[in-house]
């Protein structure tokens, strides 16, 4: 599995829980001048290059080997790095908060980022396997 192959599982088929956080959160930020993101559209890509998007991701770094999407704003940087090296997949992430509201968003953001997370690993894994049932032994 490439780094652009786990994103395309994490992301595609977004979870109506999912789509109805981000809804919430684009009204909510929108009063104090946040842009709206929107979510994930589900389309699954491939190839992509340094520039493209990937839904509100930009794509900083694009090879077989590493993906690196960022989303920056006022008030906080994201950027998440997905490697792989033999079969193992590494995903970082990383925040950097630039003010108050940015720290404000983060109290409630980073306990549901962790949950998300853990669902997102889930899905990797139940597609690895499936995967791997496929192409037999």
């Amino acid at each position: 599995m490439t780094p652009l192959d786990a994103w395309n599982v994490v992301s595609s088929e977004p979870r109506p829980l999912m789509a109805s956080a981000f809804r919430a959160r684009d009204a909510i930020t929108a009063r104090f001048g946040v842009k709206a993101i929107g979510g994930f559209s589900g389309e699954r890509r491939l190839p992509v290059r340094e520039g493209d998007t990937l839904d509100f991701f930009l794509v900083e770094h694009s090879a077989p080997d590493m993906l690196v999407l960022t989303e920056r704003d006022r008030h906080l940087d994201v950027m998440i790095c997905l490697a792989t090296s033999g079969h193992r997949l590494t995903i970082t992430s990383s925040v950097v908060v630039h003010n108050t509201f940015g720290r404000a968003y983060m109290v409630p953001v980073a306990p549901i980022h962790r949950l998300i997370l853990a669902a997102d690993l889930r899905r990797l894994r139940t597609s690895s396997l499936q995967e791997a049932s496929r192409s037999g032994p």
